[in-house]
């Protein structure tokens, strides 16, 4: 049965003893939680004042300052702290933070100097939440799924160029999202050119292009973007597997850092593998491109007797809901199971096998407890050699565990 959607305080309510000396606007919390993500029901006042995409003082259960964040009455999560303690958090630091996030990535990181892709900002965890920034040589690609965040975008725009060095920008809001948080569509800045649709970028000198009108996501995933360059050496002249492909990241490692001869991509998107096709022909290389369900084709090679020195298994995001009795989250856990499953059948003994998973609602632990049911159910295996996640312009906030969504798991088959 679904539960009905949590509420905030009645405006009625009586207000807190003491309120009247806070300053404006402010919400009061039930119970202690040091989450960035504070629900509806997790409030138990909030001010009159307090308005969509304000920045608003929180207090604690005993009128303590607790923090400061955006607050969104309309929105699934109602308050997104950003700042915890008694310092308020003011329009300049959050200017302040867009700033830095980008000088991390550019002066501490390097990034630069091993590709024009990478991200910018994290949301949460360069505490700015509900803003996702991605950089694609010239280009940025902006996620925003939270009102406060659009409210100042206008803002954070030239402050991101002029510290990116780029000149032209896509944003994407989720219409859900959009709906769900009162975001609509006006008030950011137009480009003196239409942004472009397709851009060209480099990674560990491996070319690449990114589409922003039907690729996933910001149009790239700069999240396995060490994960591509060890595979392709790790691999290095094997006969490969690329199951789930997309547009050929991990394949073209394989063949340009490997040189790897006999590679495969297979994907069920026909739009990304002909993506793949140019990415290869970008590159004046060439790779088996399978138009395929990963799962069907699979069993159809084990019926084959077709195996491989080195597999990769990256496929899209199957889990939803936390809930482990949920339906829809078992047929996910269940997918998972399945398809590594397949995939371990195709290896060669003694081959490298790296498997992903995307889904932040999966925890490394379950992630590899499936991965070693499906090998063991097979009569197989792993010896684990590393567990990995994205690239560290891909931080996580020790508040914010969920920011840790992709896991990697690196082992010999045997």
């Amino acid at each position: 049965m679904r539960r009905p959607p949590a509420r905030l305080p009645s405006p009625g309510a009586p207000l807190p003893f003491g309120s009247d000396t806070w300053p404006q606007p402010w919400a009061q919390m039930k119970y202690f939680s040091f989450n960035p993500s504070v629900y509806p029901n997790m409030l138990s006042a909030v001010s009159r004042e307090a308005r969509a995409g304000d920045l608003i003082h929180v207090y604690d259960k005993e009128g303590q300052p607790f923090g400061t964040g955006f607050f969104n009455p309309k929105a699934k999560v109602a308050v997104r702290v950003m700042q915890h303690g008694t310092e308020p958090l003011t329009e300049d630091d959050l200017d302040a933070r867009v700033i830095r996030a980008v000088k991390l990535r550019r002066e501490l990181l390097k990034l630069d100097e091993v590709t024009d892709a990478c991200r910018l900002i994290f949301s949460d965890s360069d505490g700015l939440s509900g803003l996702t920034v991605d950089r694609y040589d010239q280009t940025l690609s902006i996620e925003c799924t939270s009102l406060g965040v659009w409210m100042r975008l206008s803002r954070w725009l030239p402050m991101i160029h002029a510290e990116a060095g780029t000149t032209n920008h896509v944003i994407h809001v989720d219409p859900d999202i959009a709906l769900m948080e009162g975001i609509r569509f006006a008030d950011v800045p137009e480009m003196d050119a239409p942004a472009p649709t397709l851009v060209r970028i480099r990674e560990h000198g491996i070319r690449h292009h990114v589409n922003f009108e039907d690729g996933h996501k910001t149009g790239f995933f700069c999240d396995q973007r060490d994960n591509r360059l060890r595979f392709g050496q790790l691999a290095a002249g094997g006969r490969v597997l690329d199951l789930c492909c997309y547009t050929g990241g991990f394949s073209l490692a394989a063949k340009l850092i490997g040189k790897c001869e006999d590679i495969t991509g297979v994907d069920l998107d026909e739009k990304s593998i002909a993506m793949a096709k140019k990415n290869a022909d970008l590159n004046q290389t060439r790779i088996n491109w399978v138009h395929s369900d990963a799962f069907t084709w699979g069993r159809q090679m084990i019926a084959n007797g077709e195996t491989w020195d080195a597999i990769v298994l990256d496929p899209p995001k199957f889990l939803f809901s936390r809930d482990p009795e949920d339906e829809d989250a078992k047929k996910g856990r269940n997918k998972y199971y399945d398809l590594n499953a397949v995939a371990i059948q195709l290896m060669k003994p003694g081959g490298l096998f790296v498997t992903c998973s995307c889904s932040g609602l999966l925890g490394l632990e379950e992630f590899e407890e499936i991965v070693c049911r499906a090998a063991h159910r097979n009569k197989r295996k792993l010896q684990i050699l590393d567990r990995t996640g994205p690239g560290m312009d891909h931080p996580v906030m020790s508040n914010c565990p969920e920011s840790r969504y992709l896991k990697v798991i690196w082992a010999v088959v045997v």
